[in-house]
């Protein structure tokens, strides 16, 4: 099986260090978030070859966020782990696109066969369309490629998951706390005016001359994605 870059997305610290050690030893590149707003974003964002996602989850929950994922059109696979064990909420993971489902408490051996069973499953094909978009804007997460009316646009990781945070829900007010949060997983040390020098950034490579901005900044609150075309 050839090595895979995953996401694991556990708010849990002793198992989260557990389970990268274990599929780390199997060759595996793992990073680990602790929340459901910043796995979201991170999956947007960047290409991995599987998801490995709790079902309870500050922010947002797994269930949401495999739900969002699908509907962006992200086809990585994604195996969920709950200790959820009813039949139905077996079903209410698999039905929001989950592919494979792991209680806890689980054995490492069977993390490992379940991971190996997902790796051997042939990767769906791209039929080109749009993941995810609003208004001309459109991020395609796989290729790492953002479109403004057929117009390609180069944007750093950060913008990339800015943007993808702000257009995964057009017209919703994200705080600038919220957009520290998810896009730099709440690292220490930074202050929100980093957001607003990346937001000034996506914004000289997003914008056109004399049309308002797609970023919207609400006053004393945070940025809104508006995804209306310029009257």
């Amino acid at each position: 099986m050839a090595n895979m870059r995953i996401l694991l997305i556990e708010d849990e610290d002793h198992l989260a260090r557990l389970v990268a050690e274990v599929l780390g030893g199997e060759g595996h590149a793992v990073e680990t978030v602790g929340d459901g707003r910043s796995g979201l974003s991170r999956a947007l964002a960047e290409p991995y070859d599987l998801l490995v996602v709790d079902w309870m989850l500050p922010g947002l929950d797994g269930v949401q966020v495999v739900r969002m994922l699908r509907t962006a059109e992200v086809r990585t696979p994604i195996l969920m782990l709950t200790a959820r064990d009813q039949v139905e909420d077996r079903v209410e993971g698999l039905d929001a696109g989950a592919d494979d489902y792991l209680p806890k408490p689980f054995a490492f051996p069977e993390l490992l066969a379940r991971v190996r069973a997902l790796a051997r499953r042939p990767p769906e094909k791209d039929d080109g369309g749009t993941t995810l978009g609003a208004g001309d804007v459109t991020i395609d997460p796989s290729r790492h490629e953002v479109r403004r009316g057929g117009e390609r646009i180069e944007l750093t990781a950060k913008e990339f998951a800015l943007l993808a945070t702000l257009i995964q829900r057009p017209g919703q007010i994200f705080t600038r706390s919220i957009l520290l949060d998810t896009v730099w997983s709440g690292s220490g040390g930074l202050r929100t005016n980093v957001v607003d020098l990346h937001v000034y950034y996506l914004r000289r490579k997003l914008d056109r001359p004399a049309e308002p901005s797609r970023i919207r900044t609400i006053r004393g609150v945070g940025y809104t994605f508006d995804p209306r075309p310029a009257p």
